[in-house]
């Protein structure tokens, strides 16, 4: 740096563009004023112009040769030159009966540079400067950079960054333009308050928006930054959150973000108007359309009498009844819901109004912004097509598609006029984001010591919406492998389809005294019958299963007792077996998030049929439900209850095996080991696993009062219950047909309570619980404290 400030001369910007004014002979007095008005140019004569041609020059002027010009025509000769922005000074001059022109260029950039940058790259800054290599250096155009620079470090959170543009002088009137900067320090979010919140705490809103705090863990993220775009975004969080429990007249009065520049931070602050929590009182679907009967629309409707309002059902509702109308011929009817307050009862009735809508078709759909993402990717997902009757309920419902489909940073769809009063032009723009994933994960549990994987993970590979990932993990007594692909549009419909393949190697452990190594894959078909809530998944599952000795001493059923300690119903399963199996699997998912729900129920029910060829002949049922409530939001208490079953029974006169009947332990009922629950051989103490099983759970989360929020701990108390019992018959038989006995085999239950603290570390989930049994058979085996969880780069 010393030796270009030895070599070049650095000129500030200001003092490169002095303003000038126009050379007029002085000291002639009014006479002469008098006079020059009354001058005629007989010629016109440009200097200093070396790479504007004259002609040029002489076209913005207003003084023309052979007449006669004034103060006026110079003073507007000298705008017109200075306003192309191609010259640093001019001077108009008259000497005689000629008029000279006197430029002095502007200089030509050679080079645009940037530094002192770091949180921003080059590239990312010159997408927002106008000053380009070969364009003319104009002081009004460096201003505007340097503000378009400021602003894209504001919008990356840095209020405090300054820019100073200089030039560095080259040969030929040539200079390199240098934007100094000083990034400054993040401009952070030192607190979100609300006013006027009496439902909610400010700690559960602050949960329900994206901007954050700043805090300890400040530099893992960026949302703890000011943008005015997220804090748009957080207004509609807000109203939705409320309106979907029940807030009906909820508003925000005023959102404002306060910056403190001594302390470089901002203050947000969100004064609301909650109103009245709201229930249903009556629903009723009311049409206009002579040909469509309301009853029949009723099985549709998403609202019943008696539930919280809900803003998201109405939502719902009004699209699925969109569809139905149209495809019953009425294209352009529109449902509007209204809602009727009881005030005084904190009611709301419900009507849906089924009306003929105004004629207009969609002219044209105009994808803007998808980089990567290809353009049939984001046309699937509206239910009408160019040319289609318009309808603003459809357009709703894809813009709300388009968002969860995680591809992109920001989704608004807006309608412009066609080329006709009955056209409409739709505008769908988006912003993209990075969607792949290159993660490394390590950790430790009780029951499989340090556990680790690396895995690779692209949701909309190659920009065509498909999802792509590639696994490998392994821990102290196992070894995983994995490739899943999945298409959300099969043959172009919306059915989705997903293959997998794996292999998991688990060797013998303190729960289990055999080596277990599988291998397979499998195909699914995922049908929506409910679009967002019900699902019907057909399924296709190929794998072998190789279970052995670890100390390579028992060869099967025969050498088993005089050989090693294992159960004579695991030397029945010792070698190779092909299971080929289909299966179908119905799920009812309305939870608020699939990661932390707080609110929702999530249900499935499925079965599969292994004997479609192959070694394994069974059938399989199992089925689970879960809950999902805010016991208390001001404290963020969340209350879960889930149940889940199963039942498998052999077919034909082939009988289980150990790897295929059902294992009950600690991930289910807490307070007792992996497989430390059912049916066990008594004189090995391996666990051989049952046909039926039960499991129960009651629970409630809550965060710590007295720690900061982005600390992410919480804490849990639990009470689990569950069963396993009923083991194959033959399989018992061979147990006791080896000098063996089968204990716990029959309808037990087993009962435990707990607590459990739960980190939502910025390396992933850690959980810890602490169980104690209430109820138990003495061949159990249980585990008070049971640690879990992983990290993730």
């Amino acid at each position: 740096m010393q030796r270009l400030q030895k070599n070049s001369r650095v000129v500030l910007l200001a003092a490169a563009f002095m303003s000038t004014s126009a050379i007029v002979p002085v000291g002639l007095g009014p006479l002469s004023a008098s006079v020059a008005e009354a001058a005629v140019a007989r010629s016109i004569v440009v200097r200093g112009n070396e790479r504007i041609e004259e002609e040029t020059v002489l076209s913005y002027l207003t003084i023309r040769p052979g007449q006669s010009y004034g103060a006026g025509d110079v003073d507007e000769s000298l705008k017109a030159l200075f306003a192309t922005g191609l010259f640093a000074d001019v001077q108009i001059t008259p000497q005689g009966s000629t008029v000279v022109v006197s430029v002095s260029e502007n200089p030509m950039i050679n080079r645009v540079s940037f530094e002192g940058n770091k949180k921003l790259n080059d590239d990312a800054l010159k997408t927002v400067v106008r000053s380009g290599e070969r364009s003319m250096l104009t002081r009004a155009k460096v201003q505007s950079d340097v503000q378009n620079l400021l602003e894209a470090y504001r919008r990356s959170g840095r209020y405090g960054a300054s820019v100073e543009p200089k030039t560095i002088e080259r040969a030929n009137n040539r200079v390199d333009l240098v934007f100094e900067i000083d990034e400054g320090k993040k401009t952070g979010v030192e607190r979100i308050a609300f006013i006027g919140n009496d439902s909610f705490s400010d700690g559960r809103l602050r949960d329900v928006i994206r901007t954050r705090e700043t805090g300890l863990l400040g530099w893992l993220r960026t949302t703890d930054t000011y943008d005015p775009d997220r804090l748009a975004a957080d207004q509609e969080l807000l109203r939705q959150y409320y309106y979907k429990k029940g807030y009906a007249d909820f508003r925000i009065v005023a959102s404002t973000a306060e910056l403190d520049r001594e302390s470089n931070v901002f203050y947000v602050t969100f004064t609301v108007e909650e109103g009245e929590k709201y229930q249903i009182s009556d629903v009723e679907v009311v049409s206009s359309l002579a040909e469509v009967d309301p009853e029949s629309l009723r099985s549709i409707v998403r609202t019943d009498a008696g539930d919280t309002f809900n803003s998201l059902r109405v939502e719902q509702t009004v699209e699925d009844l969109t569809v139905k109308v149209a495809e019953n011929g009425y294209a352009f009817a529109q449902i509007r819901p209204r809602a009727s307050r009881d005030y005084d009862a904190k009611t709301i009735s419900l009507t849906y109004y089924i009306e003929e809508g105004p004629r207009a078709y969609v002219e044209r759909i105009n994808i803007i912004g998808n980089d990567r993402t290809r353009e049939y990717v984001l046309r699937r997902e509206f239910d009408l097509l160019e040319g289609d009757a318009f309808n603003r309920a459809l357009l709703d419902k894809a813009e709300r598609r388009l968002r969860n489909l995680g591809f992109f940073e920001k989704v608004s769809i807006t309608t412009s006029q066609g080329s006709a009063a009955d056209r409409v032009i739709v505008n769908v723009n988006v912003e993209e984001k990075a969607t792949g994933e290159v993660s490394f994960g390590i950790g430790y549990s009780t029951t499989d010591g340090v556990i680790g994987d690396v895995s690779v993970s692209e949701k909309n590979f190659l920009g065509r919406g498909q999802f792509v990932k590639i696994g490998v993990g392994g821990g102290t007594d196992n070894q995983t492998y994995e490739f899943t692909f999945k298409e959300p549009f099969f043959l172009g419909r919306r059915i989705g389809f997903d293959f997998d393949a794996y292999r998991k190697v688990s060797d013998s452990n303190d729960y289990r005294d055999y080596d277990e190594d599988k291998i397979g894959g499998g195909i699914g078909f995922t049908l929506p019958l409910r679009e967002e809530e019900l699902t019907l998944r057909l399924s296709y599952d190929i794998y072998q299963t190789e279970i052995s000795d670890p100390d390579n001493l028992a060869f099967g059923l025969a050498t088993c007792g005089n050989n090693t300690n294992l159960s004579p119903a695991i030397c029945d399963s010792i070698g190779k077996r092909l299971t080929s199996a289909v299966g179908y699997q119905f799920a009812y998912n309305t939870l608020d998030s699939n990661l932390n729900p707080s609110d929702g129920i999530y249900a499935k029910f499925g079965q599969e049929f292994a004997g479609v060829g192959g070694d394994s002949f069974y059938l399989k049922t199992s089925a689970e439900a879960r809950a999902y409530r805010e016991l208390l939001p001001d404290f963020g208490l969340v209350g879960k209850v889930s149940i889940m079953g199963g039942h498998i029974t052999g077919l034909g006169d082939e009988r289980l095996r150990v790897s295929e009947q059902f294992m009950l332990g600690g991930s289910l009922v807490r307070g007792f080991e992996n497989q430390g629950i059912g049916p066990r051989d008594s004189t090995t103490d391996d666990a051989i696993g049952g046909q039926m099983f039960f499991a129960a759970t009651v629970e409630g989360t809550f965060p710590f009062p007295a720690l900061p929020e982005e600390f992410g701990l919480s804490g849990a108390v639990f009470a689990d219950a569950g069963s396993l019992w009923g083991s194959d018959d033959d399989l018992v038989g061979v147990v006791n047909n080896n000098g063996g006995n089968v204990v716990s085999d029959d309808f037990s239950i087993r009962a435990s309570v707990g607590a459990g603290i739960r980190w939502e570390s910025p390396f992933g989930p850690l959980r810890a619980d602490f169980a104690w049994p209430l109820m138990k058979e003495d061949s159990d085996r249980t585990q008070v404290f049971r640690l879990s969880g992983g990290t993730r780069f």
